[in-house]
C-alpha cells in the first residue's frame, strides 16, 4: 500500500519543489533533503520509503522512534527527530538520530553537549526558531535567537548545522513567507559572524507550505502527508 502511494507521490513532489526551485531562481532541486516523516505511521511506511528511494527519515516522538529502529535493523537510512525533544529522552534520541532539528532551549542544547560527550562523539543539531512568535510552537524568538545560537555553537559536543522554524498552519501566504524570511535572515547572519555555525541546512516547510518554504530558500523539506497520506490513529 505505501508503496504503491509513494510510487505515485514522491515524483508529483518533487515535481513541485523544481517548480518552486524555478520561480525563485534556484538550480539546486536536487539538492533539497527531502525528510520522510513517518510518525504515526507503521513501519511498512518507513520500508517503502527506503524502497522508493528516500533517504531521510522523520520521527516526532522518540519513544515511537524506538520501536520502530530496533524493530527494522540496518535499513541504510538516516533518522532525524523533528519534534520536541525532552531532556530525558536524549540518551535514547542520540542513539537513533543522525540529526536533531528541534533544540529549542540552552537547557536542552547543554544536556545534549554532556551525553554526547558520555558517547564520545559530537551531536549534529539544529537550532529550532518560533519565527512566527506563536505561544503554542517551541523554539527561540527570531529576535533574540543570536545569542542563545553563540552558546549552543560554543558547546564542545555540539555541531550546529542550521536552523529550524515551523509556520503557523495558514493559508495566508504572506504570513507564511515573512516567518520564512525571518528564519533566513536570522540564518543568513550566523553563518556570516559566528565561525562555529555550519549553516549547511534550513529545515523549513511541511505538506502544506513547503514551495513557499523552498522559494524562501529552505534546503530540507519535511512532509508527511503529501507523500503518506493522512497519519493512522
Amino acid at each position: 500500500m505505501y508503496l504503491e502511494r509513494l510510487e505515485r507521490t514522491l515524483p508529483e513532489l518533487r515535481v513541485r519543489l523544481e517548480r518552486a526551485c524555478r520561480r525563485a531562481g534556484r538550480s539546486d532541486a536536487d539538492s533539497i533533503t527531502v525528510v520522510a516523516v513517518t510518525k504515526s505511521h507503521p513501519l511498512a511506511a518507513i520500508q517503502a520509503a527506503r524502497d522508493a528511494g528516500l533517504e531521510v527519515i522523520g520521527e516526532s516522538r522518540v519513544q515511537e522512534a524506538q520501536t520502530k529502529w530496533e524493530t527494522a535493523g540496518d535499513l541504510g537510512l538516516n533518522w532525524h527527530l523533528v519534534g520536541h525533544l525532552q531532556r530525558n529522552k536524549v540518551r535514547h534520541a542520540l542513539k537513533m538520530f543522525e540529526l536533531i532539528h528541534s533544540v529549542d532551549s540552552l537547557r536542552l542544547a547543554v544536556a545534549i553537549d554532556k551525553e554526547a560527550e558520555r558517547l564520545r562523539q559530537r551531536a549534529s543539531v539544529l537550532v529550532q526558531v518560533n519565527a512566527s512568535g506563536e505561544e503554542s510552537k517551541y523554539g527561540f524568538s527570531a529576535d533574540t535567537a543570536f545569542g542563545p545560537i553563540v552558546e549552543i555553537c560554543a558547546l564542545e559536543h555540539v555541531r550546529v548545522e542550521g536552523l529550524m522554524t515551523m509556520a503557523p498552519f495558514t493559508a495566508d501566504e504572506v504570513v507564511l513567507r515573512e516567518t520564512f524570511q525571518r528564519t533566513r535572515a536570522l540564518f543568513d547572519r550566523c553563518r556570516n559572524e559566528l565561525e562555529m555555525f555550519e549553516g549547511r541546512h534550513m529545515s523549513m516547510g511541511m505538506t502544506n507550505d513547503f514551495e513557499i518554504a523552498v522559494e524562501e530558500g529552505s534546503t530540507m523539506v519535511r512532509i508527511g502527508t503529501a507523500l503518506f497520506g493522512e497519519r493512522v490513529r
